[in-house]
Order: C-alpha cells, then sequence, then structure tokens
C-alpha cells in the first residue's frame, strides 16, 4: 500500500521521511493552508461561521496535495499536537476532500525513528473539539480586530490595530511606563564594614539602611569609639533543589537573560532543532518528562557524575490550562550534550540539554553560618555576616540556573566563637535610592503574561512581535543620566565624605510604550473595558480551554463574547475625536504670551506654541518631542525648549579638512557658521552646504567644540570614501562596501572593478568605456528598464568648483538613498525635508 503523509514543514518532512519505509510519501502544506479572507470580516454574524479560503500562495500547494491523495491509499495528517497543528490538519482535511471521521491523524512530540513508528502504529482521528478551540480563538481576534481596529483609525490615527491579546500586552507596558514616571526615589544610607577573626578579613553590614547622612554620620561616629564581639553564631544545613525542564516561556526567559536571545529568535531556533529531531516540541506549557527521558537521564547522570548524583524527580504543571502537550522540552536524545548546526543552535541545545539533565539530579547541600556582631556604643545594633559553604554541589555540577541578580555563594567566614573580640578594618556608609519597577524586556513580558493566564504558548512570541510591528511598542537601549550620592567613610578612627556619580536609570534591550499607545490603552479602558481587562482575557483563554475539553459549543462561546462587544463599538460612534485625542495645555510661553500644548498628530506628538490659527488669525509653530519625551510628562519648560530649533553654535574658528588618496581637499573654511537644526531623519549640523547626523548627542546641549568634531569625522569619512577624481567631470572612482567601484555621480551609473586591478592606474577614458558598457538599472516598481544617459554627457567640463568647499549634493549623504535625488543640489534644510502634508508642514515649520 502507498501512503502519504502531510506534515507542516519542509524541514520536518525531510526528517520524517527517512524513518519511514518505501511506500511512504511525505510532504509539507507549509504552513497553514486556509484562512479567513484578507479583505472583509469573512464570518456570518448570526451563525459566526467563518468563510474559509484557500491563501494564494498555497494554492499550488494543495493541488499538488490534491494530485497526490489521489495517487495513494491512505492519508496521514501529522502536522503539530498542539491546537493550532490540530486545526492546519482540519483544514487540510476540507481543502483535500478527506472524512474527516476517519482520515488517520497522527501525533508525536520529538521526531525520532522510535516516535514516528510508534505514532504510525497508534493513529487516531481529528480531535474536533481541539479544532473548535481553535476556530473560536480566530473567530473571536477576527472580529475584535475587524470591529475594533476601524474604531482607533475614525477617533486616534489612521493605520492602528488592536487584539485581544495584543492590547493587553500594551495595556501592561504602559502601565509599568506609568508606574516608573510616577516613582520618586527615596535616598537612606546602606552600611557595610570590614572585619577582622584573628588578622582573617571578613564583611558585615547592618541589616536595615539608615534614614539619612546625620543618622549615618552618627553610627559611624559611634563604631569609631566601639568594641566589637560575637553575640551569637549560627550555622544551618541548607539546601536548593533545581528548576523543572523548560516549558516555552522559561525557556524564551532563560534564552534572553542567559544566552540574550530575543523571544522571537528563541523560537525560531528552538524550531529548527525540533524539525531536525534534536529536541522535543518547542511549544508546551507542560513540565513533565516521560519515563523513556528519565530512564536516559538517570543513566547519564550516574555516567558521568556517580550514583548520588541521581535523584527522580516528575513535576506536575501548575497551570490548570496546561493541556497543549504532554512534556516539556528536552533532547530526544540526552547522551547527546553536542549537535551539529550552526553556533546559536548549539548553544540552545546546551541550555535545554543542562536544565533537562539537572531537573533529575540531587539537591545541592550548603552549610549557611550567621554571625550577629554586637557594637558597643550601640546597645540596640548590631552587623550581620553571612558566609555559605558548598558540602555538596549535586544538579549544580551540570547547571547553575541562578539569575545574575540572585545571591551567590558568600564565602566561607573564619572560625569565630561566641565572645570573641572583632576587630574594626573600615566601615562605609553609602547613599542608595530606592528604585522604581523594573521595565519590561521580552522575556519578561511573557512571563506576565504566563502568570496572569492570557495567551498560550503559541502566541507568545507572536504578540511580543505585534505590538512592537504595530509601533505601540519600541525595543531599544538608552541611557541613564548621572545623580550624584554622598559616600562616607570611616578607617583609622576618622570619618571622610566624597561625592561620588553614578548613572541611574540606563536600558539595554527594554520595550517602551509610544505615546500613541498611552492613547490607544486609555481610550480601550474607558470605553472597551472588557477586552483590555486582565481577568476577563484570561477568562476567554479558559473558555476556549472548556470548549477544548468539549464542555463548551464554540459558537456559544463567541456569542457570549460578541454581544456586548458589538454594543460597545456602536456607542463609540459617539465618542468625539478630541475626548480621545488627550491634547493637554502646559501653561503660557512667558516670552510671547501664547499658550503651550501638547498634541498627537499623523506623525506623532508634538507640542503647539500658539492658539486655534482660525480663532487667533496667527499660525502656531510646532516642534516634535524628543525620543525621551512623553506626552503625559512633559513640562513647560521642556517644551520651551524644543521651540529653541535652529540653536546657533558659533562660527568654526580653524578650517577643518580631510584630503582623500589622491588629494582632493574636503574641507569647512574657518568661520562657518555650525547650526543644530531637526529634519525628518532626526537632528543635524549644518555647516555650509555639508550637514551631518547628530548622533549621540543632545541637541540643546551640544558644545561647538563637539560639532566640530563631528563635522571633521565627517570631512574623513567623505575624503576616504575618494579614490581618484577626473577633473573638470563628473566621474569618480569611490570606495564601496564591496571595494573600488567607478561613478558617474550625475546620471548615477556605476562600473565596476577587478579585485586585481589598481583603481589608480585607470584612465578617464576607460572609465567612460566601462560606464557605457554597465548594465541599465531597473526602475523600482514597473518592472521597465531606466533609459541610460551617453557617457559622454558626464564627461563634458563643467564650471569650475572651489575644492575648499563642499559639494551642495554632499548634503544629502546622511539621508536614505530613497530621498537623495529629491535633495541633490539643494541648501539647508527646508527645501530638501519639506513634508508634502500640511501637517507635517507645520511640524517642520517649527524647526
Amino acid at each position: 500500500m502507498k501512503h502519504l503523509v502531510i506534515v507542516e514543514s519542509p524541514a520536518k518532512a525531510k526528517t520524517i521521511e527517512k524513518y519511514l519505509g518505501k511506500d511512504f510519501t511525505v510532504r509539507s502544506s507549509f504552513g497553514h493552508i486556509r484562512d479567513l479572507p484578507k479583505k472583509g470580516m469573512g464570518i456570518d454574524l448570526q451563525s459566526f461561521t467563518p468563510a474559509y479560503e484557500v491563501s494564494a500562495d498555497k494554492k499550488s500547494v494543495v493541488s499538488e496535495l490534491k494530485k497526490l491523495a489521489k495517487e495513494v491509499d491512505s492519508v496521514w495528517l501529522a502536522t503539530d499536537e498542539d491546537r493550532e497543528g490540530e486545526a492546519i490538519a482540519w483544514h487540510l482535511a476540507q481543502a483535500l476532500n478527506l472524512p474527516v471521521d476517519s482520515t488517520k491523524r497522527i501525533v508525536f512530540h520529538e521526531i525520532t525513528k522510535p516516535a514516528i513508528e510508534q505514532a504510525v502504529t497508534n493513529p487516531r482521528t481529528l480531535d474536533v473539539h481541539l479544532v473548535d478551540a481553535q476556530q473560536a480563538r480566530r473567530v473571536v481576534d477576527r472580529l475584535v480586530g475587524f470591529e475594533l481596529s476601524p474604531v482607533l483609525w475614525k477617533k486616534v490615527r489612521t493605520g492602528l490595530s488592536a487584539g485581544r491579546v495584543q492590547s493587553v500586552a500594551v495595556r501592561l507596558i504602559v502601565e509599568r511606563e506609568r508606574e516608573i514616571q510616577a516613582f520618586q526615589a527615596q535616598a537612606s544610607f546602606r552600611l557595610t564594614a570590614s572585619l577582622l577573626a584573628d588578622n582573617l578579613a571578613f564583611a558585615a553590614k547592618r541589616n536595615k539602611e539608615l534614614d539619612d547622612q546625620t543618622a549615618a554620620q552618627s553610627f559611624l561616629q559611634a563604631m569609631a569609639r566601639s568594641t566589637f564581639v560575637v553575640s551569637s553564631l549560627e550555622a544551618k544545613p541548607a539546601t536548593r533543589s533545581p528548576r523543572p525542564p523548560f516549558t516555552t516561556s522559561t525557556l524564551q526567559q532563560e534564552a534572553a537573560q542567559k544566552l540574550g536571545f530575543s523571544v522571537k529568535q528563541t523560537m525560531t531556533i528552538a524550531q529548527r532543532l525540533y524539525e531536525s529531531g534534536k529536541i522535543t516540541y518547542m511549544r508546551t506549557d507542560s513540565v513533565n518528562l516521560s519515563d523513556i527521558a528519565l530512564g536516559q537521564a538517570g543513566n547519564v547522570i550516574r555516567d558521568r557524575f556517580g550514583e548520588h548524583y541521581h535523584q527522580v524527580r516528575k513535576y506536575k504543571t501548575k497551570s490548570a490550562g496546561a493541556q497543549e502537550a504532554h512534556e516539556a522540552i528536552r533532547p530526544t536524545d540526552l547522551s547527546k550534550d553536542m549537535v551539529d548546526g550552526e553556533r546559536n543552535e548549539q548553544r540552545l541545545y546546551q541550555l535545554i540539554w543542562k536544565r533537562t539533565l539537572a531537573s533529575q539530579m540531587a539537591e545541592a547541600k550548603f552549610e549557611r553560618t550567621t554571625a550577629e556582631i554586637s557594637i558597643s556604643e550601640l546597645p540596640n545594633e548590631s552587623l550581620v555576616a553571612k558566609g555559605e559553604v558548598l558540602l555538596f554541589d549535586g544538579f549544580i555540577r551540570a547547571y547553575d540556573d541562578r539569575s545574575e541578580d540572585d545571591d551567590k555563594d558568600e564565602g566561607r567566614l573564619p572560625p569565630m566563637q561566641v565572645g570573641q573580640t572583632i576587630q574594626l578594618q573600615a566601615a562605609m556608609a553609602k547613599e542608595t535610592f530606592t528604585r522604581p519597577p523594573a521595565r519590561f524586556h521580552e522575556a519578561a513580558l511573557v512571563k506576565a503574561l504566563e502568570e496572569m493566564g492570557i495567551g498560550r504558548p503559541s502566541t507568545y512570541a507572536p504578540t511580543i512581535s505585534t505590538v512592537q510591528d504595530r509601533g505601540y511598542v519600541v525595543k531599544e537601549d538608552r541611557e541613564g543620566t548621572p545623580r550624584q550620592l554622598t559616600l562616607l567613610s570611616l578607617e583609622a578612627g576618622q570619618i571622610s565624605q566624597t561625592e561620588q556619580t553614578e548613572l541611574t536609570g540606563s536600558e539595554k534591550n527594554k520595550l517602551f510604550p509610544t505615546d500613541i499607545a498611552g492613547i490607544v490603552t486609555d481610550f480601550l479602558i474607558a470605553h472597551f473595558p472588557e477586552v483590555i481587562d486582565y481577568q476577563f482575557t484570561a477568562r476567554m483563554e479558559d473558555r476556549f480551554d472548556t470548549v477544548a475539553e468539549g464542555r463548551a459549543e464554540w459558537r456559544e462561546t463567541v456569542a457570549q463574547f460578541y454581544q456586548p462587544f458589538h454594543a460597545q463599538v456602536e456607542a463609540a460612534e459617539q465618542i468625539s475625536r478630541a475626548e480621545v485625542s488627550q491634547a493637554r495645555e502646559l501653561g503660557v510661553d512667558p516670552v510671547s504670551g501664547k499658550p503651550v500644548s501638547v498634541r498627537m498628530g499623523r506623525f506623532g506628538a508634538f507640542v503647539q506654541l500658539g492658539g486655534n490659527e482660525e480663532e487667533t488669525g496667527e499660525k502656531p509653530v510646532y516642534a516634535s518631542l524628543r525620543n525621551t519625551q512623553r506626552m503625559d510628562t512633559i513640562k513647560l519648560e521642556e517644551a520651551l525648549d524644543l521651540f529653541k530649533l535652529p540653536r546657533d553654535l558659533g562660527a568654526t574658528t580653524d578650517i577643518l579638512s580631510a584630503y582623500s588618496s589622491d588629494g582632493t581637499l574636503f574641507a569647512v573654511e574657518a568661520g562657518t557658521p555650525l547650526v543644530v537644526k531637526r529634519g525628518p531623519f532626526g537632528h543635524y549640523i549644518q555647516a555650509g552646504k555639508l550637514n551631518v547626523t547628530l548622533k549621540g548627542f543632545d541637541p540643546l546641549d551640544i558644545t561647538l567644540e563637539e560639532a566640530s568634531a563631528l563635522v571633521q569625522a565627517k570631512l574623513e569619512q567623505e575624503a576616504n570614501k575618494v579614490v581618484k577624481k577626473f577633473e573638470g567631470t563628473d566621474i569618480q572612482i569611490l570606495n564601496g562596501q564591496w571595494g573600488p567601484y567607478i561613478a558617474d555621480t550625475v546620471n548615477k551609473v556605476n562600473a565596476k572593478i577587478a579585485k586585481t586591478e589598481n583603481p589608480h592606474d585607470l584612465t578617464l577614458e576607460e572609465c567612460l568605456r566601462r560606464l557605457a558598457e554597465a548594465p541599465s538599472k531597473p526602475m523600482r516598481g514597473r518592472g521597465k528598464t531606466a533609459a541610460k544617459a551617453p557617457a559622454k554627457k558626464s564627461a563634458a567640463p563643467k564650471k569650475e568648483t572651489n575644492q575648499a568647499a563642499i559639494k551642495a549634493t554632499e548634503a544629502t549623504t546622511d539621508k536614505p538613498k530613497t530621498t537623495r535625488k529629491k535633495a541633490v543640489a539643494v541648501e539647508g534644510e527646508a527645501a530638501a525635508s519639506k513634508p508634502k502634508t500640511t501637517r507635517a508642514r507645520k511640524k517642520a515649520d517649527a524647526n
């Protein structure tokens, strides 16, 4: 008999085909083959029946599978074992006209020969309850997106979107940011001491922080007069147990922390490891390990570390809804601690291998010692010293799963006895500040969503990507701000005071909400509270689980959600746009007496100086907010600073210059004004006809000296581009990404230079010949070929130019290629970057 096995991905198909005999043909559906139509809702609002259609890019796939299905005796559906995989199998059955109640459905948690053979010998039929749960989720998400997004377009801004899970994720980030902005740091002093016991040094501290500098000063003065005695000494055994094997979310968190992977990157790499048969299925919320895995783990642990390191552990999943898979993420063969593949695949595999193995190992054993040191002049106070000695490493031998923020081993304390006198070496009281709540990074957001019961393993990565793609959230690094702190030191009986500077608030790869995220979140909370309510969203996931268990009908579940939701959509028509925009009056400009406000526009948040033009007859001035500023926190003084651009820094005191390899001079003459401006692509410095992107500096704080250094660096960059110029022509030999090339800078034609050639040896005639023979560039988007101007035209003499000045065309070198043609030979910002739309012009005029 001939059999056709259909899986989701081509990589998986190749792996499975080698395990099955010659009677099996394995093909891929390349993921989903049917979905709701892209245009229109595609759902009957009376019965909630979806109108699925085969995706345009999958029609050829379906045709080929139909043809193969007719040539075999039976078709086996072998898509992933979660709801999404069950739905793909059901759609395949529908598209290929396969009987749902008799078509063979096989599932496996790992792509290994025993797992595949076992699946083939134990086929089942499609689980319609899982399919119904996926349909309910898909229909609800389409209803929310299709009905709520247009409301946002009308009331907030065109192009916005809303989603049942994505909007809740955005709310989490917005509310965390507001907590941080509202946080007021409180100062206190942390006291530490360096002590000696029989000439052996150890550290101790006061368990509570001191309220202020006066209290810290008094404490140190008392310590200077005191003797120190061990008042209590306690040694206790302690143990630490390993964490369970990885689920989807814990793998994403650990890979972010230890490997620096994004959530999407982790899932992409894990997918490759799974499809090549190296790990089990990577979308799971189960921490269970199969008996086979437990046996493998025991063998490896006993063989590598010894019998006393092995301890069988069976973990139970805490989540009541954990049913999408049957086992945690683990290697398919635990005897392999390394696998073939690219470097990141190996790193992620090793992380999974170590965590799995450690979960089946014995506890780590410690002896923790706590010594309390009395202070004679402060009878109600004491210092505490803690030491930790590792007695048995246990699972730590394979994998130390603590994060950088966790307490590490504190080391061994010197031998001490109660009543023993201790010498004070030095003491220090350092000013510290309370910290605001931490911003989310991707994995932390996944953890928060999971803990709240929002989303499932298959939805975490898409949700994280969606909120960033929609412009609600940006992931970026931000520099901290300097902060002064006081340090009091006691040494040799003398107290000294020093001032230190620390950087606070620096962030790396953190998620920041945009202003539009705050506006949309507030709008949804006010008018669609259930859609964005944490508990309601979690309850919806529970309802989908109920459908998957066959305890609820999916259309009824959708109807219970849709009826009140649709009523809210209809009521939203009465909301005014002004009510949603959250325009905020900041105050009055003390110079002009005009009102200052902050508003949300088509291109983002901006401040406005002046009233309504129709009422006052005077055009307001506009300025965009800086990246670090927010609509809901910006103050009047900060807003007025935005109107200080353009900002004249002064004139260069000396000539700034650089020479290319052929001797061409690139220069900005002494006395050239340097002006900071803002263009459509950010802030820049204008130095005559040269524009230099402003990176790493605040446009309102940069000095003339710093700006001059940036201009000099830009001149050197431009000089390094030029290998050779031909006087009186537009022909140059330039350095590019792939080496030197010939360029006709007027007609925008380039020609290659072989790596074996010396570009300095090429003559003008040879360059013209190669330019004439260069292939034409197709016009973008039309499939046509642009006509190439005769090469002779570019060789025509042109007016002499001052080599000490920079060409006007260089004003565009910092702008994207798609805009350069418009800016050629245009001096200054206004003409080169003037937006077409009225509102964009208003914002540009502010600068």
